[in-house]
């Protein structure tokens, strides 16, 4: 449709244009998460953080959904093809997801996994979120995931600027 040979067009910075649509996602999935606290909040449920709890498991979401954004984003630049990206995106999604303590608590986990599991953002995201969701949690703990996700943002981003650039050399 054109809509890549516009952006190029524009004045903008290409990391611009990229963490746009990485921000895009991050308030897409923060939308989701507040739906979603809403109803576990009328159902009953209660996070032991409070309020500041809702802000870092929506912080969460908002970053691990960010990250796979640029990863997107990255892929389909440097595929061009729909197909491709969600192969892609699927082939990284899917073992994050079980590699991690979403599905299975963490001291259940075979050792293999919970290794594997220190270098995933998806688990990130899920101990930031838990640990100050469940009574006794850590600060710094969270703290710390939080900043991983942070980077894992970055680093995702820079890659899609990266094959954006690249995309852009092709022309």
């Amino acid at each position: 449709r054109g809509v890549i040979e516009r952006f190029l067009a524009t004045p903008a910075r290409r990391s611009a244009i990229v963490y746009s649509q990485v921000m895009r996602a991050a308030v897409q999935a923060a939308i989701q998460t507040l739906i979603l606290l809403a109803i576990g909040y009328a159902l009953g449920g209660r996070i032991a953080g409070g309020v500041l709890g809702w802000l870092v498991i929506l912080l969460a979401a908002m970053l691990i959904a960010g990250g796979f954004a640029g990863v997107s984003h990255g892929v389909a630049l440097l595929t061009r093809k729909e197909a491709t990206m969600i192969a892609v995106a699927n082939f990284i999604g899917l073992p994050l997801m079980f590699v991690s303590a979403i599905l299975i608590a963490r001291p259940l986990m075979p050792g293999w996994m919970q290794w594997a599991a220190r270098f995933n953002p998806v688990d990130w995201a899920v101990r930031a979120a838990r640990e100050q969701a469940l009574p006794g949690g850590d600060w710094g703990t969270v703290g710390l995931y939080l900043s991983a996700l942070i980077g894992f943002v970055l680093a995702t981003g820079a890659f899609a600027t990266w094959s954006f650039r690249a995309y852009q050399r092709t022309l």
